[in-house]
């Protein structure tokens, strides 16, 4: 970000994009991972969130149709105050900042007090919403323009749109904020001859699980609207480019579309498993629900150091462990060379991925990703005499030793990490429990299912759907009640596929 930032401040106004992650840019992503303070709006998807650094202070300004809890005065008040402290700020905006934003009045706000500022464009609901619904908004043989109107209005008051000039519009029309105003919006055309049975649709929540369609003609869009209960956030489309929007529909065809799937992780990491799950389809909420520190003492591991030649192999049970014991050796001026001659063993496809990372391919990986295959593998490997040290979690499984032990082998069993359980800033968990908008909870670890339960105390375990990533994150679930499901593998690939089975079976109930 700006060098700058700690003597004057910054404002970045970045656009947040419709609701899919996805589509925040990569210039907006690395800005609102370092922002000091983020202040953002109702219509900003709350996994965009997820985003914003350990640091960010986070403030939510959120307007939704008829209220305002936050005036735009204050707004821009708070957007100078925390500038002129010297702070890099995010305004983070639903879709792009400048299409029906305010964000322009937002800049010369901060152009008259004197507050350097930046842009970030956002790829804006008026194009993208329709694209996920199979609606493209210009098409060579329906429609060759397209018009973005705000649809918004008032309390008590009509919108301020000419109508006869936009019945007479060959091209795509497309009302942002209007679902209050259909009615209206939908008498003002008829009414200005365009004709009842034009192409029309109202599309709601946009490039989310929750996303829904109606498609009817003009003269029956409100009525059909209404049957199907749709509210805000939504955007009407009308025009021809609505006729193909079922031949066009693709979002649908996704194997976890219409998935809304929380994943517990630790904070450090950037996520696999909520890559490979959106892929697919789903929405993804990856709420660090715990973070993995260093044991405060590490006199364990300087021993370790001390007669680090003794050892025949060393074992790494979890990627924290590997991170935790080679950001140890960073911080204390040691280097891969120091390990030479030592064999490596791994638990599975994750921590192995960890290692190399690192420069060194694991030895041994059993075929089997838990502790008991680990351990028989090794056996397998002729142990008697050897020395053997364990990295691992503070409250982690001791199951390997008596086991290496049993089999002659002197084991070093070393505690370096402990999970910190994290409270979720950036999603109320239970509101979204109790509103039923979370269809599966998708667990790689028994620890991430304790951090879940510790930010969680209170809703109803019973109707948590959890996918499992092996038999003891399943025991460790079904020890709170919830509805347990493993993967046929240890791997992230078998959890997601268990996801998509959990959906069919959905399906089916």
């Amino acid at each position: 970000m700006d060098d700058n930032r700690h003597t004057c401040g910054k404002v970045w106004l970045v656009g947040a994009g419709p609701g899919d992650v996805g589509l925040l840019t990569m210039k907006g992503h690395k800005i609102l991972k370092e922002a000091d303070v983020v202040v953002y709006d109702h219509l900003v998807g709350r996994s965009l969130l997820t985003v914003v650094g350990a640091h960010g202070r986070m403030i939510n300004v959120g307007k939704e149709a008829g209220r305002h809890p936050v005036p735009q005065e204050q707004i821009n008040q708070i957007l100078v105050e925390e500038a002129k402290k010297g702070q890099a700020v995010v305004r983070l905006k639903g879709g792009d900042p400048f299409l029906f934003g305010r964000g322009g009045e937002e800049l010369q706000v901060l152009r008259d007090n004197g507050i350097p500022y930046e842009v970030v464009p956002g790829v804006t609901s008026s194009l993208a919403v329709p694209a996920y619904q199979g609606i493209p908004v210009t098409h060579r043989e329906y429609a060759s323009s397209v018009h973005i109107i705000t649809g918004h209005k008032k309390k008590g008051e009509t919108t301020d749109l000419d109508y006869g000039v936009l019945a007479q519009l060959r091209g795509t029309l497309v009302f942002l904020m209007g679902v209050t105003a259909l009615g209206e919006i939908q008498a003002g055309l008829l009414d200005a001859g365009m004709s009842p049975d034009t192409p029309a649709a109202v599309l709601q929540e946009g490039t989310t699980a929750r996303q829904k369609k109606v498609a009817a003609s003009l003269g029956d869009l409100e009525r059909e609207a209404g049957r199907a209960g749709i509210k805000p956030p939504a955007i009407i489309v009308v025009g021809e480019v609505c006729r193909i929007s079922e031949q066009l529909s693709w979002y649908e065809e996704l194997p976890l579309s219409g998935m809304r799937i929380l994943v517990t992780r630790p904070k450090e990491h950037v996520s696999e498993t909520a890559d490979k799950l959106r892929r697919k389809g789903a929405e993804v909420l990856e709420v660090p629900a715990i973070a993995t520190v260093p044991c405060a003492d590490d006199s364990g591991l300087r021993d370790a150091f001390e007669h680090l030649e003794a050892y025949h192999w060393i074992v790494f049970t979890s990627q924290a462990g590997v991170r935790i014991f080679f950001d140890w050796m960073t911080e204390h001026n040691k280097d891969v060379r120091e390990l030479y001659g030592i064999r490596t063993a791994v638990i599975g496809e994750g921590t192995k991925k960890a290692l190399r990372e690192r420069g060194i391919c694991a030895d041994l990986m059993p075929a089997v990703y838990e502790g008991e295959a680990l351990a028989e593998a090794l056996v397998e490997q002729g142990i008697r005499g050897n020395r053997i040290l364990i990295p691992r979690a503070a409250k982690g499984s001791q199951m390997l030793v008596p086991v290496l032990e049993g089999a002659g082998a002197y084991v070093d069993d070393l505690p370096i990490y402990e999970a910190v359980y994290q409270e979720c800033r950036c999603v109320d968990l239970k509101e979204e429990f109790r509103r039923g908008r979370i269809d599966c909870v998708a667990f790689t670890s028994a620890s991430t299912v304790d951090g879940f339960a510790a930010v969680t105390k209170g809703i109803d375990y019973g109707q948590v759907k959890a996918a499992c990533i092996g038999r003891k994150t399943k025991e460790r679930a079904c020890r709170y009640g919830m509805q347990c499901y493993t993967a046929e593998k240890a791997t992230i690939d078998s959890l997601v596929e268990l996801t998509e089975r959990i959906k069919a079976d959905d399906k089916e109930a």
